[in-house]
């Protein structure tokens, strides 16, 4: 009976394939043989020494990030092997799943995954052919969500000059999918000393930063008595961060002199004066010299700003150390470190995440400025963040520049060194999980607690 059955095996056979090869279900008439569609062995075969370049690979990543709503993921696997002449199957075992057998199309073995339920790590998938006890090839991914860099410049005065503006035009040019969110001073538009002419002419320069190259025209605010007393409101002058016997032009006030409806007051007035100019309103937000409180934050909120990055890792401010600026930093922002990263502020508590929360993210000021960084510093920031490691959720790194004139040549160069840094791990580019994102769009990535 069993050369019989057999012998209808081989007619079957013939009948389907022709001369040509094919897979069969059948066994030989020893009963030793392996049907060809039985499921691949459990036990993965041994790593190569080397992939064997007689079998082609096309089709893989080196990341898949984990999307979110802020940034889309990588999350079909698809990879498409083109084996020598007489391969009969593939199989596959990726990471500690269970083997899979190759799929055939067109004369490629394909291995399609869903990677949306695959948690972050490092894997390894492990192709041998025919039952080999070693794999032809050993394939390494990563699964990993996003590293979000935050690029911010502070406009710390009504007009930065016209050095940095071509400074970061020459940013762009060199560092392509770069985004920049520009922290401008609505007291670009009450300063008496800057004329109508230059003030179009720097509105003629973030219009096509934002509308071409994707950047941010976000707000910064130093209370400069110019632009308090245009809002209505009566300048403080005694409770400067540098000046023990205060400040006349209100630029180094610290913004929490003002309680929560006064900064509702001074933001809106601000985005009025960006509306009327031709911008758009902000959404995003930095006070001068970081010193906004639970106060100002609120006051933002209720002014419909989305995000706030006033959160300061104050330990690395040491040039500021004699001064109040520093203690007042100290105190306000205890709790911040090197690797802060974005949470919703409590209602009550300015560094607590737990609930009842404001409804505005609160982005810690993590990397600084490179007024106050060494290269080596940011090289460690960029790390100590998550620049190279799996990351299980999203993980973020802010960096800014002050943009000033005359031209600070040696921060330019910083900045520039950083940039660098960052294009060696992009994940547009298959290097890393780094990508560039502005302030407002970072926030999808972080919902509030339910």
């Amino acid at each position: 009976m069993k050369g019989q059955a057999s012998l209808l095996c081989t007619l079957l056979l013939v009948a389907s394939c022709g001369d040509s090869k094919c897979e069969s279900g059948c066994a030989d008439d020893s009963g030793d043989g392996m049907p060809i569609d039985a499921v691949p062995s459990p036990t993965p075969p041994a790593a190569p020494e080397e992939n064997d370049p007689a079998f082609a690979l096309e089709g893989m990543r080196r990341y898949y990030l984990i999307g979110n709503a802020a940034t889309p993921g990588h999350d079909a696997l698809a990879l498409r092997v083109t084996p020598p002449a007489g391969t009969d199957h593939i199989d596959a075992w990726v990471g500690d799943q269970a083997a899979r057998r190759l799929t055939i199309a067109d004369g490629k073995h394909a291995l399609d995954l869903d990677l949306t339920t695959l948690p972050a790590g490092d894997y390894s998938i492990l192709l041998a052919a025919d039952g080999a006890d070693t794999a032809f090839a050993k394939i390494d991914f990563t699964r990993t969500a996003p590293y979000y860099i935050v690029v911010v410049t502070d406009w710390d005065f009504a007009d930065p000059g016209p050095g940095p503006l071509t400074a970061m035009d020459q940013w762009h040019a060199d560092h392509p999918e770069l985004v920049i969110t520009h922290f401008v001073g609505p007291y670009t538009f009450t300063d008496p000393t800057v004329s109508p002419g230059r003030r179009q002419a720097i509105v003629d320069w973030l219009l096509p930063a934002r509308d071409t190259r994707g950047d941010e025209i976000a707000m910064h605010l130093h209370p400069y008595c110019n632009f308090v007393t245009h809002a209505g409101l009566t300048c403080i002058t005694d409770q400067s961060t540098v000046y023990p016997a205060g400040d006349t032009t209100g630029y180094t006030i610290k913004l929490a002199a003002y309680d929560r409806l006064q900064t509702a007051t001074l933001v809106n007035h601000g985005n009025d004066l960006f509306e009327a100019a031709g911008l758009n309103r902000a959404k995003t937000f930095r006070a001068g010299g970081w010193t906004a409180d639970l106060d100002n934050i609120a006051g933002l909120a209720d002014a419909g700003f989305i995000a706030d990055s006033d959160a300061f890792n104050w330990s690395r401010l040491e040039e500021w150390r004699t001064y109040e600026l520093y203690r007042w930093l100290m105190e306000n922002w205890s709790e911040m470190d090197d690797t802060s990263q974005p949470y919703y502020p409590n209602t009550s508590d300015v560094q607590s995440g737990a609930v009842p929360t404001l409804p505005i993210l609160e982005v810690p000021a993590n990397g600084l400025m490179v007024d106050y960084t060494e290269p080596f510093e940011l090289e460690y920031l960029f790390e100590a963040n998550g620049g190279t490691g799996v990351n299980s959720a999203p993980r973020l790194l802010t960096m800014g520049y002050h943009p000033s004139s005359p031209v600070r040549t040696g921060e330019l160069v910083r900045v520039d060194g950083f940039l660098d840094l960052v294009d060696q791990h992009l994940a547009s580019r298959d290097l890393g999980s780094a990508v560039y994102i502005t302030l407002e769009d970072v926030v999808a990535a972080y919902p509030p607690a339910p």
